[in-house]
């Protein structure tokens, strides 16, 4: 039997995932990570993307996040997100919208127009759209 973690997904609407884990993917500030059983104690910042869980017995769950904070600690991984979606429950329309939504506002820019934030809004939108297309592989 394969060594198991505690994770728990959680947002500021709803817990996502709460359960034991072989390992979970995540990209954090600095690049990709991979987190198993045993891993060093770690806190950092995550970016838009996806979480692959990989629960006991290798049944593979995945949940975008837009971004957040990364716990680590020796019997618990917290993933503490700014929103959390399983992946099965993303809107295509939307995200395609949130997209070209965004593109627009950094073509056209403006004097209210705020470039980081469309920058975000584009980075989301784009992670959305990716955990979709691997979803349909």
């Amino acid at each position: 039997m394969a060594m198991t973690v505690h994770l728990d997904v959680v947002s500021a609407e709803a817990a996502i995932f709460s359960g034991l884990v072989e390992r979970i993917q995540v990209t954090g500030s600095e690049g990709e990570l991979g987190i198993y059983p045993g891993h060093a104690p770690l806190i950092t910042g995550i970016l838009p993307g996806m979480v692959r869980v990989v629960k006991e017995h290798g049944e593979e769950e995945l949940i975008y996040v837009a971004g957040g904070v990364l716990e680590v600690q020796p019997s618990t991984i917290t993933v503490l997100a700014d929103t959390a979606v399983r992946a099965e429950d993303l809107d295509e329309s939307a995200a395609l919208e949130a997209k070209k939504h965004a593109e627009q506002q950094i073509a056209n820019g403006g004097g209210e127009f705020d470039y980081a934030e469309a920058a975000i809004e584009l980075a989301e939108a784009i992670a959305q759209l990716r955990l979709i297309k691997k979803l349909r592989k």
